[in-house]
């Protein structure tokens, strides 16, 4: 007479399947460990380096604080994006300036109405200076460009560079003035005070978001809430005769 099969073999094939899943949200709760440390670490490099002078703008990290001298291309003026400042729908616009032995650089200068009516143009040779605005792509979501009308939603400075028919590097440079600080703390552009002048700058550095602690947590809440719900189960399975 065949002995019945003992009631935790009963659990051997589901372990099979639950083990697998449990060692990847542990994986992943370990991988947002790291790239909490390793984003930590960078935010604290930019805030070093925002504190600090500007290097010349040759080729310079990503949120870095920087500065480059020219002379700008007001007949190419770009506006990017669109934000309502009071009950004014408005834009950043973007400037080209031409710069000795290298390409136009591409300067975020600020906000302005549309109409752009007010807009300060400096003439002659002038040093702006501010972050390092990396370019971006547009998504499968983005609002749609108008190259022919100078009008984008997203820094895509190729793009860019052809709708002016200009040699552009290959980041911008976002003007930022002195300001208030925020209230927190932290780095993060936030509109210069407007004094009845337009382009109106960013008064703080931006940085890179750092999400990845609670990436982690929920991580390793899914894994706890795994192993509970499989140790409730298999509890179950081996007591039921």
């Amino acid at each position: 007479m065949s002995q019945p099969p003992l009631r935790w073999q009963r659990i051997v094939l589901p372990s099979f399947l639950a083990l697998p899943m449990l060692a990847a949200m542990l994986a992943l709760g370990i991988w947002q460990v790291q790239r909490m440390g390793w984003k930590s670490a960078l935010l604290q490099e930019l805030a070093a380096a925002q504190a600090g002078p500007p290097v010349s703008a040759a080729n310079p990290a990503p949120f870095a604080h920087i500065m480059a001298s020219g002379r700008f291309r007001h007949d190419l003026e770009l506006l990017l994006g669109s934000e309502v400042r009071g009950t004014t729908l408005g834009a950043a616009l973007i400037t080209p300036l031409e710069r000795d032995g290298a390409p136009a650089l591409l300067v975020e200068r600020g906000w302005v109405p549309l109409d752009r009516a007010g807009v300060s143009r400096p003439e002659g040779v002038v040093t702006v200076q501010g972050y390092m605005r990396p370019a971006e792509r547009p998504g499968l979501l983005s609002a749609a460009d108008s190259p022919a009308a100078r009008r984008f939603h997203n820094f895509d400075i190729p793009a860019m560079g052809a709708a002016i028919g200009l040699p552009v590097a290959s980041f911008g440079l976002a003007v930022v003035v002195p300001g208030r600080a925020r209230p927190d703390g932290g780095l993060g552009s936030t509109p210069a005070p407007n004094q009845g002048g337009v382009p109106s700058p960013a008064t703080g550095f931006p940085a890179p978001s750092n999400p990845h602690l609670g990436y982690a947590i929920t991580w390793f809440g899914l894994a706890l809430a795994w192993t509970a719900i499989f140790a409730l189960w298999a509890s179950r399975r081996i007591s039921t005769p």
